[in-house]
């Protein structure tokens, strides 16, 4: 691929090795990305070790020490996203950063199969488990839904990596398209008017309040459009537990396996709670920039020109570091979480029934939520707001 890039490039800024050296350091940072987050949520490690042995202290324990490497875990990642960041900027400015992130996309087919396998195995456990097989079948499928755990939060760290790097473009192309819409305005203004008073192209200073206040609303999405993922999750996990307790009350026979329980409606009641619960979640990304643009035509572009386009920007820039920071820690935490019960049911620290063990599933539980609804979710919650603040352009000068 090399030669055809070469062929196809002739003519630009960069020499087509540059943009071949951005692609290398896509791949490599997919790599570096599985093997950060493997360290970080495999029972081989020393995280997932650490989060068992405080669970021997108590549930309060393990979910301190459990919080602790979930926000331990983002310091690496972030590091070498910098680093690849800066490398294919220097290599071919914001396009060279768009080829590492392609680069990462072109993996996508591997990282879908990776995956795949991790809600495979735990059904399999799961089955099992309900099915009343052999204790020897749990012990063949829980390492194998440890594994993936791990896989499903590598591949949720790839998806990371690769969000960080698109956001990073997409912010650039709401400037490039900015820029653009204010240079068609002014050229129009020009030939009706030599003397025509011309728009202001704004500059994303962080000095500036307008681009300041816009960084503390950008980062404070991702924490809000976490906190109703999660509460939703709590929500719906109460109206659950109710009709359990219902069941068991009003239907004889269930724990001795003489009378089978109402299933249809637990899993009616988790399918409405999920559509309903995530309306609002989902519609924050669509509406604040549309809240902003609205703001803009209305009043504040009246007080200073280009309020709102200052104010979009610094969401966008803040919604971005936030929101990577948010991802990785409650993915890679909430992976980590899970396989500390898993290293415990393996026999250790006193296995299945001990304390440690009782800890390990409170921590568990409060992994769930953490790494497969709030954490995975904010990477399409980001590239929508980018995506929603680009079509609001017109409105916002």
């Amino acid at each position: 691929f090399y030669f055809i890039t070469d062929m196809m490039m002739q003519g630009l800024n960069y020499p087509a090795l540059n943009f071949y050296l951005c692609a290398l350091v896509g791949l490599v940072l997919t790599g570096l990305f599985v093997v950060i987050t493997e360290y970080f949520t495999s029972t081989a490690f020393a995280p997932v070790r650490n989060i068992a042995k405080a669970s021997e202290s108590g549930h309060a324990t393990n979910i301190i020490t459990g919080l602790a490497i979930s926000l331990e875990s983002t310091a690496m990642p972030v590091v070498v996203i910098v680093i690849a960041i800066l490398l294919t900027h220097s290599f071919a400015g914001i396009y060279g950063v768009g080829v590492a992130a392609m680069s990462m996309l072109s993996m996508a087919g591997i990282i879908v199969a990776l995956d795949s396998y991790g809600p495979i195995t735990d059904n399999a456990g799961g089955i099992a488990e309900m099915s009343g097989m052999d204790s020897k079948v749990r012990e063949v499928t829980d390492p194998l839904d440890a594994v993936g755990n791990t896989t499903k939060a590598v591949t949720k760290g790839y998806a990371i990596g690769s969000a960080a790097l698109a956001s990073i473009v997409l912010f650039t192309c709401f400037q490039h398209d900015l820029t653009k819409a204010i240079t068609k305005i002014n050229n129009a203004r020009l030939e009706a008017s030599p003397e025509a008073v011309l728009m202001e192209i704004p500059r994303f200073d962080i000095s500036d309040p307008y681009v300041l206040s816009g960084l503390f609303i950008g980062g404070m999405i991702p924490f809000l459009f976490s906190a109703l993922a999660m509460m939703s999750v709590g929500k719906v996990a109460g109206e659950v537990v109710a009709e359990v307790r219902r069941q068991f009350l009003e239907i004889k026979g269930i724990m001795e396996f003489k009378s089978k329980p109402d299933y249809a409606r637990c899993v009616d009641i988790v399918t409405k709670g999920a559509i309903k619960e995530m309306v609002i979640p989902a519609l924050l990304p669509v509406m604040i920039p549309i809240l902003v643009a609205l703001a803009g035509k209305t009043f504040l572009n009246a007080l200073i020109p280009m309020g709102s386009a200052k104010i979009m920007g610094g969401i966008l820039v803040g919604s971005i570091v936030t929101g990577i920071f948010q991802a990785i820690s409650m993915t890679s935490g909430g992976g980590a979480w899970d396989n500390a019960k898993k290293y415990i049911e393996d026999g250790h620290f006193g296995g299945k029934g001990s304390e440690a063990h009782k800890a390990s599933i409170t921590g568990d539980t409060v992994g769930d939520p953490y790494k497969d609804t709030a954490g995975p979710a904010i990477n399409p919650m980001i590239k929508i707001l980018n995506i929603i603040a680009l079509l609001m352009i017109p409105y916002l000068i």
